[in-house]
């Protein structure tokens, strides 16, 4: 299931590394030091997590299905729109941070803020609707620096 999910990130422009950055981008102020292999490796376990596949393939076909007109409305136009009440799209990521605990939820808070690299390019697409991915790839982000951050803290 692993390499599905990391097929179906590729397919909507999302490589693995374009995460480690924003992992590296995180740690930086507490890891000067980290390399981009480790952040690598990070996301890579954060991957392995179940729970975190699900998340990646479900949000991945709801943008899929808005942007194809697959959806019902109102719900279509309020994806494709990416409507700031929405919120949902933030629930399905907070799934993926809460595995390495509410040091992710920090994490996420300020990707989710920022908009920094990958995110910024998923958030600004003017062709595809990316309104789970960009939270979606926050969420992963986010898990895999705290994940870093227990290691480090233990």
């Amino acid at each position: 299931m692993k390499e599905i999910v990391i097929r179906q990130l590729a397919e909507r422009g999302v490589e693995l590394m374009d995460i480690a950055e924003l992992v590296r981008e995180l740690q930086r102020p507490y890891s000067p030091n980290l390399t981009p292999e480790v952040c690598l490796s990070m996301v890579g376990a954060v991957l392995e997590k179940r729970e975190v596949q699900h998340s990646i393939l479900v949000g991945i076909a709801l943008d899929t299905m808005a942007e194809d007109g697959n959806m019902l409305e109102p719900l279509r136009s309020i994806v494709v729109e990416d409507e700031p009440l929405f919120g949902v799209d933030e629930i399905l990521a907070l799934g993926i941070t809460n595995v390495y605990g509410t040091i992710g939820l920090t994490n996420f808070g300020y990707l989710d803020k920022v908009k920094p690299g990958i995110l910024r390019v998923l958030n600004n697409h003017p062709e595809k609707v990316h309104t789970f991915l960009d939270d979606i790839v926050a969420g992963i982000a986010a898990a895999a620096s705290a994940r870093i951050a227990h290691n480090i803290f233990k």
